[in-house]
């Protein structure tokens, strides 16, 4: 008995019964149902055909050492008479007897039938780096035999070019059936390679799964179709450590999101900026040294605006892929769309049924390549700003000759915050007239009662807003700059009924004498106490609504009171029907008649009260905003790309996490309670450039705050209709996300009733190529110190938020030992340990990122080389920690998903090249699980 034959793993009594199976019997009559040895032909991401490949005793022309083996698949269905490469298997290095872990899937769209031929090519890499080969020989199969050979496998012998016996190949295909009767077993003795043994899996990789689908797979589910699109699949077959076998579907996809948020953006800045060009413009007329002011900031608004508007044309114009290549990312015409944005899927099944998705975002570091880094990220050029707003503060107070008042920065956040209030307020007034109007059409006592308490309620807080020493002082400024405005100051050398009066209509003051009965004197000072009237008569127009309503509402008590006595007396019908008579005839447009002027009256003070205000907020933010408007909005714009791009990474990593957790309870629940985690890990390193991307990224992400969600139900199931829509400006901006009738309808009530769902972004980086080397010997590394800090400060809070009001059955389930908190405790330890390359904080930031519902997205430079490392790896630790992932194989399905999955395809997708763009000295300065296989990097363009 063989040493396979004794291990417990390998022998059926310690095998599930449920697992334990035999071929089942397929109906080959029909062209393509014959080929669902997978199962569901109706789920484009089920493959309609899938087997697995091993070799043994392959042999090579040379005796002293073993083959390092891959095998090429290629396939021609009749008619055609060429042969088409279809996949590959990962390399096996040093061994005769390989297994691969890649499993051969054929998709719908692959359109092979029962007579299609598949060929099965087994190379000998002499050299990876070099990727020097030559073919060791091959196998030819038709896919009918597959399907009907006994346990769907095949043996064939490879043949050399020569037609020499160099070695065996064997074809195991998978069916999803579950099966009870048992297998018969191939034994094989373990093989090694140095030093390392490499388990043989073939026996658990022949035995079936019983797959409960819950997950919404990207090509089939009707929200994430409309969403993502170019899909890439691999697939693989893991063994884990109680001699069963993972399942893999690794799935990598583009998003339409890429071109179509940014268009929605670019507009709305548009019509942000085109807005506060109209505010200034309505200031009316001012003296020509205020008018040169303005006109100075609108030409820079118009220049500016003009930008976007060439930015909106272009975005418009483009029709091709719907991602940004690497390649790309300086390319001036799109600089507001996402570098390389994919969504990253692993999707596992085991042998219990278990079905889990796993998704990251990746994309390229947020950040204004067009505009350069000469001059730093935005973090340096926001502290520029920052000095420049002071210094010329500081000027002002300093200067005698200033016309303007010297407004503290705190004054400005609070001028801001007046007209957002004012804003809204207005508009919430004016709702609730119109609805008080209807109410008093229908003659309704109830609704007339309810609507009135919400209009005093909206009317009183707006009046307070604008009952405030800054607006008064404010609109006392706006009216000082007026052409006719005059400064009357009593003169010192003459009767009081002199006075010497300042005329405004010139660039500089005139001084003139005027007398006390001057037509121009008339025109004075903006008193305080004017503007106090203003508010006041809002404040008595609502006086004169209530106490209208309330004798309404009165006299119709009354009136009822009337007819019930009426009623209980017993009176003859006629009485009763006179009754009702008579009150119908004081019915029809009484009360409409009666509040119509006094809601007209409120309407016209609210739209004088808030109309001066505004004027006068724009005015105090004119003065502030000049002296540094230039710098400013070269800023803003900036801040504005890598906002655009941070915002739709997050659209796409919100829509896909509620999507796949639409039925989990716990999750919706912290959703709408505490906001969702959003976890970005970056591999910037802190040295030169990359310092400056790292600065723009983390201004991008923080801005992020400012973003909430809102679920609705979309109006139709057409793809259109199911992208987000973005509402809002740069105070604030609100996606709408529609789903279909179904989905929503899964939702719990709070979200259905449009609560609005907020964010809290965290970014932590960890450098880790060379240039991070030369970081932390002759650079700089406190900004990555500082992001690092200032993320686990938000980090701890959340969680934090998440004790205070929420269940710890709201999280997901994990195999893990360590609980959360002993997680933060070490993040935290790793954070503050300034360790080189300390790659641990990324590890279990994620991990705390996926154990609280979090979303997770993953960047480097292009989102390309550092980042195929990242995702990979953090896959395989996954696989190993939470699926059982048979330890012995970790390095060896790492560098299969190097080598063969889905990341691989990015570099072609981005420079077309399938090669990861490091040098073997580079790759020296890297941390060990960072590094790809040999011959799957070389010197291309990033």
């Amino acid at each position: 008995m063989t040493a396979r034959e004794h291990s417990p793993r390998h022998s059926p009594r310690h095998r599930p019964r449920s697992m334990i199976q035999r071929a089942s019997t397929f109906d080959i009559s029909s062209e393509m149902l014959g080929l669902s040895v997978t199962g569901n032909m109706h789920d484009p991401d089920e493959p309609v055909l899938e087997f697995s490949l091993a070799c043994s005793e392959l042999l090579t022309p040379s005796l002293d050492r073993k083959p390092n083996s891959f095998v090429a698949v290629s396939v021609t269905t009749p008619p055609q008479a060429f042969w088409t490469k279809h996949a590959q298997t990962e390399i096996i290095e040093g061994t005769s007897n390989p297994i691969f872990l890649s499993s051969i899937a054929f998709f719908q769209d692959a359109l092979v039938n029962q007579m299609t031929q598949v060929k099965l090519c087994v190379y000998d890499v002499k050299d990876r780096s070099q990727g020097t080969m030559y073919l060791l020989g091959s196998g030819l199969f038709i896919v009918k035999d597959l399907l009907q050979a006994r346990n769907h496998r095949l043996h064939l012998t490879l043949r050399s070019a020569e037609n020499e016996r160099v070695g065996n190949i064997t074809i195991i295909a998978w069916q999803m059936e579950e099966k009870v009767d048992p297998k018969p077993q191939v034994t094989k003795s373990p093989d090694t390679n140095s030093g390392r043994t490499v388990i043989p899996v073939d026996e658990s990789l022949t035995e079936s799964i019983g797959i409960r689908s819950k997950f919404a797979a990207l090509r089939k589910d009707t929200l994430l179709r409309s969403v993502f699109g170019g899909v890439i699949c691999r697939m693989y077959r893991f063994p884990t450590m109680d001699g069963n076998h993972l399942r893999i579907l690794e799935q990598m996809a583009e998003s339409v999101l890429s071109i179509h948020i940014p268009r929605q953006f670019v507009k709305l800045l548009l019509e942000e900026d085109a807005a506060r060009v109209c505010e200034l413009e309505e200031l009316g007329e001012l003296s020509p040294c205020w008018e040169n002011l303005r006109r100075q900031i609108v030409t820079q608004y118009q220049t500016i605006i003009l930008t976007y508007q060439e930015t909106l044309t272009d975005l418009h114009q483009y029709k091709g892929p719907s991602f940004k290549a690497s390649s790309m990312k300086a390319d001036k015409k799109l600089e507001f769309v996402p570098t390389n944005l994919h969504i990253q899927r692993m999707r596992v099944q085991d042998d219990c049924g278990t079905d889990q998705t796993y998704d990251i975002v990746t994309i390229g570091a947020p950040a204004a390549h067009c505009q350069g880094f000469k001059s730093g990220g935005l973090r340096k050029i926001l502290h520029k700003f920052e000095e420049a707003k002071k210094h010329s503060f500081e000027e002002g107070c300093t200067s005698s000759s200033s016309q303007s008042i010297i407004y503290i920065p705190q004054d400005i956040v609070r001028a801001k915050e007046i007209i957002a209030h004012i804003n809204t307020l207005k508009t919430q007034v004016s709702y609730y007239a119109e609805r008080l109007s209807r109410a008093a059409k229908e003659r309704s006592s109830s609704g007339l009662e309810r609507t009135l308490t919400i209009l005093a309620d909206k009317t009183r807080q707006l009046v307070t807003v604008c009952d405030c020493k800054l607006l008064a002082n404010a609109i006392q400024a706006l009216n000082a700059a007026r052409p006719e405005y005059i400064a009357s100051k009593p003169s010192p050398n003459s009767a009081e009924a002199d006075q010497v009066m300042l005329r405004n209509d010139q660039d500089t003051l005139i001084a003139k004498w005027t007398g006390r009965n001057s037509r121009l004197s008339l025109l004075g000072t903006w008193h305080e106490e004017e503007w106090e009237k203003v508010w006041q008569n809002v404040d008595k127009s609502l006086e004169c609504i209530i106490h209208k309503v309330d004798k309404l509402l009165q006299r119709e008590r009354l009136q009822s009171d009337s007819c019930e006595d009426v009623f209980q007396c017993d009176i003859n019908c006629s009485s009763k029907k006179d009754c009702h008579t008579q009150a119908e005839e004081s019915t029809p447009g009484e009360w409409s008649d009666a509040l119509y002027p006094l809601l007209t009256t409120l309407a016209d003070c609210v739209t004088m009260m808030s109309e001066k205000a505004k004027k006068a907020m724009v005015f105090l933010l004119m003065q502030d905003s000049a002296p540094t408007i230039a710098m400013y909005l070269s800023m803003q714009y900036r801040r504005d790309v890598v906002f655009c791009q941070t915002l739709t990474a997050l659209i796409c990593g919100f829509i896909i996490k509620l999507r796949n957790c639409l039925h989990d309870n716990g999750f919706l629940r912290q959703l709408y309670t505490i906001g969702l985690l959003a976890q970005f890990e970056s591999l910037l390193s802190t040295y030169g450039e990359e310092l400056a991307m790292l600065e723009d990224m983390s201004i991008g992400i923080m801005d992020l705050r400012n973003v909430t969600f809102k679920v609705t139900q979309a109006t139709s199931n057409t793809s259109v209709d199911m992208l987000p829509i973005i509402t809002g400006n740069r105070d604030g901006f609100n996606v709408r996300i529609p789903l279909p009738g179904v989905l929503f309808d899964a939702l719990p009530r709070e979200i259905q009733s449009g609560m609005l769902l907020r964010v809290q972004p965290v970014l932590f980086n960890v450098g880790i190529n060379e240039q991070q080397t030369l970081a932390e010997t002759f650079g700089d590394t406190s900004l990555q110190e500082v992001v690092n800090t200032e993320s686990l400060i938000r980090l701890n809070s959340y969680y934090e938020q998440f004790k205070e009001v929420l269940p710890d059955d709201c999280l997901p389930r994990s195999r893990s030992q360590t609980c959360l908190p002993e997680l933060l405790r070490f993040l935290g330890q790793n954070v503050n340990a300034r360790k080189s390359k300390n790659v641990d904080i990324l590890w279990q930031a994620a991990e705390i990122c996926r154990r609280l519902n979090g979303v997770r997205f993953t960047s480097c430079k292009s989102a390309k080389d550092r980042t195929a490392m990242s995702v990979t790896l953090e896959q395989c630790l996954i696989l190993q920690h939470e699926h059982g992932m048979a330890p012995q194989v970790f390095t060896q399905a790492l560098d299969c998903m190097r080598s063969e999955g889905c990341r691989r395809e990015n570099t072609t997708k981005n420079v077309g090249c399938r090669k990861y763009a490091f040098s073997t000295l580079q790759l020296k300065a890297f941390p060990k699980y960072y590094r790809p296989p040999e011959g799957t990097y070389g010197k291309v363009e990033t």
